[in-house]
């Protein structure tokens, strides 16, 4: 007995709306086309399919992408770090609430009680017109330092994924596994684990334009924000594969309908629209932006900073800033312009000798960074900036540190609010070296700039036209 089965996978769409209505044609038309011929046709998505960057993303919490993914009817999804993280626990429990597909996805289980959270399945068997039993697993990157901080236990794939096999045993023929691991992972379980069939892959955003066979595995992958869309043709005989093959069609070369534009600037503007209506503060004065020097949106920053933290000293880099403020109401689609990033603050607390190292490795990396471009890490602009500190003062001539206009003392701690995007990124080593780290998951560093702002610029009544 032979069949054929079809796997139409996207990944890392990050809310890369302008890709979407070609996309969407295609996985129809495809799914139509293989289903004719007499194939069994899968279609997968591998997470980060959200990015709060868009502004009808952060309006809807994700659920408008969502909607637009209950357009293609999807076999599965797994999630990535921006539906896992860039949500509240709250959000993300509910952000499945209209799905018309399965959630897979095997290790974020609920903390404190370490069980399956009731909007994901484990694993998902799908028996083919042929009757071959296929296991589709999903697994997302365990961040281990900060999902447990929304309220998730993050499993580790060395751990999960035996059990995951052992718990299906004997109810499947072949194995798919939605991967939102990265490529290196993807290849170390290619090794390790012989069970796996086929890896879909994402998270690092690589792209396999023809696959990659690792072992007796088929790695397939299509790159990022929806410039690609994968196929993987699998030829089974007696419900074993005997055969397979991948490839990727890039979405740019697919055509294009005369309504497409529209559709993809209305979702821009509806985004724009929803955040507009709500207002958040009335500024006095216009508030420029300034990448390579200070601003008065960072002074105001480095104090929503401090006052959020609780901290007497805060750090702030310029290239954060996208936008200017106006003058007048603001809403939080300013806000969301100006600071599109996936970002919380942190208080680091530092004995006075690695505050001193700390502040070294930052002026030691000034010049560096002014127009260093950064990507990922939840950072969503053009280029890191300018360090501007509030509490803090260096001397560039004896090189020495003062804190609040004293000394440091190598005897006494000091606690600082900076972005959390410092402990992830590699030129500050001391922060994940020595220090006592807290991230404020509460908000995002947006939502905490806005707040700021209501209380020093409060919105009266008569202002308030609407």
């Amino acid at each position: 007995m032979t069949e054929k089965i079809t796997i139409l996978h996207t990944n890392d769409l990050h809310s890369h709306f302008e890709n979407w209505p070609k996309i969407r044609r295609y996985l129809l038309e495809e799914r139509q086309r293989y289903e004719a011929a007499g194939n069994q046709v899968l279609t997968f998505d591998i997470g980060d399919a959200m990015d709060r960057a868009h502004p009808l993303t952060e309006a809807t919490d994700g659920q408008f992408n969502v909607t637009l993914m209950n357009q293609i009817h999807y076999d599965g999804v797994t999630i990535g770090n921006n539906e896992g993280l860039g949500n509240s626990k709250e959000q993300l429990v509910h952000l499945y609430d209209h799905a018309n597909f399965d959630i897979i996805l095997g290790n974020l289980l609920n903390a404190p009680k370490i069980m399956q959270p009731k909007w994901a399945l484990p694993g998902k068997v799908i028996k083919t017109k042929a009757g071959t039993r296929v296991l589709v697993l999903g697994l997302t990157a365990p961040y281990t330092l900060t999902y447990p901080l929304l309220g998730w236990e993050p499993i580790s794939v060395e751990r999960m994924l035996p059990y995951l096999l052992k718990r299906f045993k004997g109810q499947y023929d072949c194995t798919i596994l939605l991967s939102h691991l990265g490529l290196d992972v993807d290849r170390a379980i290619a090794k390790r684990f012989p069970d796996i069939d086929v890896i879909l892959g994402a998270h690092t955003h690589h792209l396999l334009p023809h696959g990659e066979h690792d072992q007796s595995a088929l790695l397939g992958a299509a790159g990022k924000y929806g410039e690609y869309v994968g196929t993987i043709q699998l030829e089974l005989s007696n419900h074993q594969i005997v055969k397979s093959s991948a490839s990727v069609v890039q979405t740019a070369n697919l055509q294009a309908a005369t309504s497409d534009r529209q559709e993809i600037e209305g979702y821009e503007n509806h985004g724009e629209q929803l955040l507009g209506a709500q207002k958040v503060a009335d500024l006095p004065v216009k508030m420029e932006k300034n990448w390579q020097g200070h601003s008065r949106l960072i002074s105001e920053g480095l104090a929503a900073l401090e006052d959020y933290a609780g901290t007497d000293a805060a750090i702030l880099n310029g290239g954060l800033f996208l936008q200017d403020l106006p003058a007048g109401i603001i809403s939080r689609n300013h806000l969301h312009q100006m600071l599109p990033h996936a970002m919380h603050v942190m208080r680091v607390t530092l004995s006075g000798d690695n505050l001193w190292r700390l502040i070294q490795e930052m002026e030691k990396n000034r010049r560096f960074l002014l127009r260093f471009p950064i990507k990922g890490m939840g950072f969503r602009g053009k280029v890191f900036g300018a360090l501007n500190y509030s509490g803090i003062t260096y001397n560039d001539h004896d090189g020495s540190v003062l804190f609040r206009g004293e000394p440091l003392s190598p005897l006494r701690t000091y606690t600082v609010a900076m972005p959390d995007h410092y402990l992830f990124i590699p030129f500050f080593p001391t922060i994940s070296i020595v220090g006592q780290n807290e991230i404020l998951y509460g908000k995002l560093l947006r939502t905490v700039y806005g707040d700021y702002l209501a209380k020093q610029y409060p919105i009266r009544k008569e202002d308030d036209h609407g």
